[in-house]
Parts: C-alpha cells; structure tokens; sequence
C-alpha cells in the first residue's frame, strides 16, 4: 500500500525535501567557495613566485633544497613516534624542492607562543582551582596498579581523579539524547557545549530550543564548535547568530586558509556540562546520525558517559580552560564552583578521573591512558574504535597481551565512512590475528563508539580514537574509570555489540589482489598523516 494517501502528501514532502537540500547545498557551496577562494589566492601567490624566483637564479633552488634538508634533520631528530618520522621523510626525499615548504605549512609540530599559551592557561586553571572541589585520595587502599594510572593521568595531564560521583553509561545516541535534554532543561546556572560537529537538523533543533529558552531566563550559555569539524553542517558566521540569540558561542581554530598555523590540531572533543554538577563526556556529536533519526552508514553505534558529583566540575574546568585561552578571556573560574545540594548524595565506589589530551605539550596522553590499560590488563581487555591506524608500541602492546593468554578483542566497523581509512584499518589485522587478537566487524552500521574495558575493573570512553590523529594532533577527552558502578554494564554492552558482530578470520582478508596489497602497503608507510 502507497504510504503516501494523497498526491498534496506527496507534493509537501517534495517540498520539505527540496528545502532540506537547498538548505544544505547553500551551507556547503558557500562555505567551500570561502575557503577555495583564499587557497586559490594563496595557491597562485606561491606558484607566481616560485617561477619568478625559478627564473630568477638557481641559487633559489638550492635554498629550497637546504630547507628540505634542514626539514629532514630536524625530523630525525625531534622526540617523534618513529612511524611519523617516516611518513614525512618520504614526500621530503620524493619531492626535495617543494617537500620542505609542505613539512613547514602542514607537517612541523613546532609548539608556537599561542600554543603554549593554551597549555600554561589550563595547567594554571587545574593547579589553582581544581583542588577546590577534594579530589579522590587514591593512596588510600588502592591497589597498585589503579594507584599507577590515576597517578599518570594526573601527572601528565593535570586532571585529578574523584570519588563522590555517580556514573551513568549511555550505549547508544538514542539513550544520550533525552538524557541531554532533560539535564539542559534543569539548568539553573551555566550550561557548557562543546563539540566537533554540530549539525543542523533534529538534534540541534531540540537542543538549540532549550538553549535558547534557558538563556532567556538567565541562565549562561556556552557553545564551542570545531570549525572544520562544522564546515560543513553550519552556516558560514553561525557564531554570530548565536550570539543573538544570547548564547556565548565560540568557533575553535577557523579553518580559512591552507597556511593557517595550525591546521591538523581540531577540537575533536564531545563534552556538555551543566551547572558543574552533571557532565556527558563520550563520542557523540550533535548530528541526526547519530541518533538514527537519519540513516547515513546504517545503525550508528554510538556511546556516551554521565557524571553527577564532583567529577563534573573537573570537565567544566577542561572546557573553561580551553574557551578562556582560546577566546583570551580569564573568567573568575571560582564563580563556576558548584553549589552544594543536599538532595542529591552522589555516592559510588570507585574512582572517577576525567581527563583531557592535548597536543600542545607533546605529551601522548591517550595513548599511554590505552597502553596501560593493555599492558596491565590480566583476563581481557575489550576495544571498540571507528579506526585502527596504531603505532608500533601499541601494536606489540595488544600482541604481547594476546600471546599471554590475556583475551584481546576489538570491534571495527563493517560499513566505513571513509574507505581508504577503513581499508588501511584492515592492515592492521593480520599482524593481530596472528597474535591471538579476536576482531569482528559490526554488520549493523557504523561503530564510533571509542571504549576500552579490562578485568571488569577499569573503563575508559571517551572521544579518543585508536588513530594517529586522535593521538598526537587533536584535542581530546574522556573518563577513565575504576570499579564504579558502570565498568560492567560498559562491559555488557560491548559481549552484546559483539554477539552482533562478524568475526573476521585470516582467510576473509586474504583476498588481495597484488595491487591492492601494494597500494595498502603506500597506505600503510603514510597512516600517521592520514
């Protein structure tokens, strides 16, 4: 039977749909004929001169090539991963003019005055104030190796661990989304958002609606979006509109330009916070996909965690630092305090440590968080991740654990979103499968959801995938956890996302032909720039 019972149906949905394309086309036209044009310039600035100056003398050749040499000398050099290392050297060695003006504009990780600025800020924010709240007294009865990773989190990042904090643990988008909703709704002091990407549609329409509402009666709030993460999902100037709606909005490091400073360091972070007393931190954008209300890349499996306690208030802090240094603004941090309310005992065992990895101090923090967690782990340790693009140290750390009888399994996606990406992640398989590692491939749709679950004791979600961007250039986020109350509800979740999951076998990837193999083989030799 026809679903549509009339032909003016008919013609209103044409009519919503052409809308909804027209609405999305003007964003994405407009937004990429902005950013083309300033390449172009840019482009044709280099190229005019480079022959000027080509025809010009020969001697600006040769000072080209001292820069691709110099270039290659401080790489060999720097405190890099090695496979970074490598990646870059080929194009300098491929491409000795242009290769290192390429390493300069898009390769050179050199921490610059703003960057550093950004790093003292929010180190000066957690030394000064987050005490203010009592952290977590992890000397008290704690086994040794929980005492070791809190103690690294805390070191190296600067975040500190609590108790007095309920968890919650959302496994999947259509779980997060009214929970999100009805904790903005309760706002009565300050709402927090920051994410990659916010989408137009039904998500943002809901929420946009509350924020605004809760605006209007007083309430602060507070939007932080990556700019290229948003390219291509918001209006060009959406800050602005915000603003007069009376909603604080921010636009992380515009994308505008192909010299911009730093044009590999987005904000991949997902974090909402309200009031310094409940927090969601996890891998969830606000976008219909991932929700599924819109069907992109099937079902989108998706996971988001809840704090309400003292916790929360370390994730205000984590956005206040990067809003205060990123706007050049110094808010009186101790006026976000969060009140006391005695109607609401947050009691829960364990320990609860949210903490935040950026790239500005050359310190790995998510990839070390991850290879503790591996290295430590004595029955299992369980994965999810959109990608698998790893280094050397955590591909012998997840071997080691295998081949010690430790049950190493990680689930990927069956669908990709990008497919070379999804086709190097299979590169990684066989090298695992010969070690005793279990991947399945999710049949449903899309996994974003990144998670890793060991012992029935420690957890992590967060926004950290298992890729070299995520690793060493972005900003990021998540909760590590000890025996709270939802390490085996996480733990559940995953054996069920398994059960629905193909396992993949050595003979189901052995189907290469030798050009896909070579080409997979380039792929490889280039993850860390991917």
């Amino acid at each position: 039977m026809d679903q549509f019972h009339t032909p003016a149906d008919k013609d209103r949905l044409h009519s919503r749909m052409r809308k909804y394309v027209n609405r999305h086309f003007h964003i994405i036209f407009k937004r990429m004929l902005y950013v083309l044009l300033f390449v172009s310039i840019q482009i044709a600035v280099i190229v005019f001169f480079f022959v000027y100056l080509t025809k010009l003398t020969p001697y600006f050749l040769l000072f080209c090539m001292l820069i691709t040499a110099s270039a290659s000398i401080h790489i060999i050099n720097k405190n890099n991963n090695p496979a970074y290392k490598i990646a870059w050297l080929i194009p300098l060695a491929v491409f000795p003019i242009f290769g290192g003006l390429l390493y300069l504009m898009f390769g050179s990780r050199r921490v610059n005055r703003h960057q550093r600025e950004i790093t003292a800020v929010m180190r000066e924010h957690y030394q000064s104030t987050a005490a203010q709240i009592p952290p977590a007294d992890i000397d008290a009865d704690l086994p040794r190796d929980a005492f070791l990773m809190a103690n690294y989190i805390t070191n190296a990042s600067g975040c500190l661990p609590y108790a007095n904090t309920q968890t919650e643990y959302f496994p999947s988008g259509e779980a997060f989304f009214p929970a999100l909703c009805d904790a903005l709704r309760h706002a009565k002091r300050y709402i927090f958002l920051e994410f990659f990407i916010i989408a137009e549609g039904a998500f943002w329409d809901t929420v946009l609606s509350i924020l605004e509402e809760r605006a209007s009666q007083g309430v602060e709030v507070r939007v932080l979006y990556d700019d290229f993460g948003s390219m291509l999902t918001l209006p060009l100037n959406y800050d602005k509109l915000l603003r007069q709606k009376g909603i604080r909005a921010h636009v992380f490091n515009p994308f505008n330009t192909v010299l911009h400073p730093r044009p590999n360091n987005r904000d991949h972070r997902k974090i909402a916070v309200i009031d310094g007393t409940c927090a969601f931190v996890g891998g969830i954008n606000i976008g219909d996909e991932y929700i599924n209300t819109k069907k992109r890349l099937g079902y989108w499996k998706d996971t988001a965690i809840k704090l309400c306690g003292d916790a929360a208030w370390g994730v205000a802090l984590q956005f206040l630092s990067v809003w205060d240094s990123d706007t050049k603004e110094k808010a009186d941090l101790g006026a976000y305090l969060p009140a006391e309310d005695p109607h609401m005992p947050y009691v829960e065992n364990g320990i609860i440590q949210p903490f935040t990895d950026i790239p500005m101090d050359n310190e790995q923090v998510g990839e070390s968080v991850y290879f503790q967690m591996i290295t430590r782990a004595q029955k299992y340790i369980y994965i999810t991740t959109p990608y698998l693009i790893i280094d050397h140290e955590l591909l012998v750390a997840l071997q080691t654990a295998a081949k010690s009888g430790v049950d190493v399994r990680i689930i990927t996606p069956h669908i990709p979103d990008k497919k070379s990406v999804f086709f190097l992640t299979h590169s990684y398989y066989t090298p695992l499968l010969e070690a005793g590692v279990r991947i399945s491939e999710f049949t449903p749709g899309f996994v974003h959801a990144k998670m890793m679950i060991s012992d029935d004791r420690f957890a992590v979600v967060g926004s950290i995938n298992l890729d070299y961007r995520s690793l060493y250039l972005h900003l990021e986020n998540a909760v590590w956890m000890y025996n709270t109350d939802t390490v085996l509800p996480i733990r559940d979740d995953f054996l069920a996302t398994w059960e629905q999951s193909e396992t993949v076998t050595p003979k189901s990837i052995s189907k290469l032909t030798p050009l896909k193999r070579l080409w997979l083989s380039i792929l490889r030799t280039l993850a860390p720039l991917m």
